[in-house]
């Protein structure tokens, strides 16, 4: 239960905006296309089916205010990006049933950034999708993610 005191946002299932016209050179997660489905929504943070989805259901968790970095966000916000990657994999699991969720932020160039607007990736996992999953986010480096071959 929510007190007075206490920071909370309200959160839509469905979209309750329609987003406005992109501008040449506008950040298009300032402004994403009409035609970019939101999944769900709250004052201050929208949950986006990304454009490239490395699986069904690939989804963005997009702060409204323009910020490169995950660093640099106010604190109230990185609480709202987190209830909102919450309420995506809800969402998510619902529609497309996953086996298991990838969470990731790429933050600046050297770590693939290359939208210099705040997004963090919930990529749903499904069993088969490759032939082995162990060290999950590790793989971003190549030959790093196996860290279990020299136990073996």
């Amino acid at each position: 239960m929510t007190t007075p005191t206490e920071p909370h946002e309200t959160y839509a299932s469905q979209q309750s905006r329609q987003p406005p016209q992109p501008e040449p050179g506008v950040c298009p997660f300032c402004r994403p296309t009409p035609d970019r489905e939101i999944l769900t929504e709250s004052d201050t943070v929208y949950a986006l089916l990304d454009k490239y989805p490395v699986s069904p259901g690939h989804t963005l968790i997009i702060p409204r205010q323009h910020v490169s970095s995950y660093f640099d966000l106010p604190e109230q916000t990185k609480t709202a990006c987190w209830r909102m990657v919450d309420q995506a994999r809800m969402l998510l699991t619902a529609r497309f049933q996953p086996d298991g969720f990838n969470i990731g932020i790429n933050v600046g160039q050297a770590a693939g950034q290359t939208i210099l607007h705040v997004h963090i990736h919930l990529i749903p996992r499904y069993t088969g999708d490759v032939p082995n999953p162990a060290g999950g986010v590790r793989h971003v480096i190549p030959g790093k993610g196996n860290y279990l071959h020299d136990q073996l």
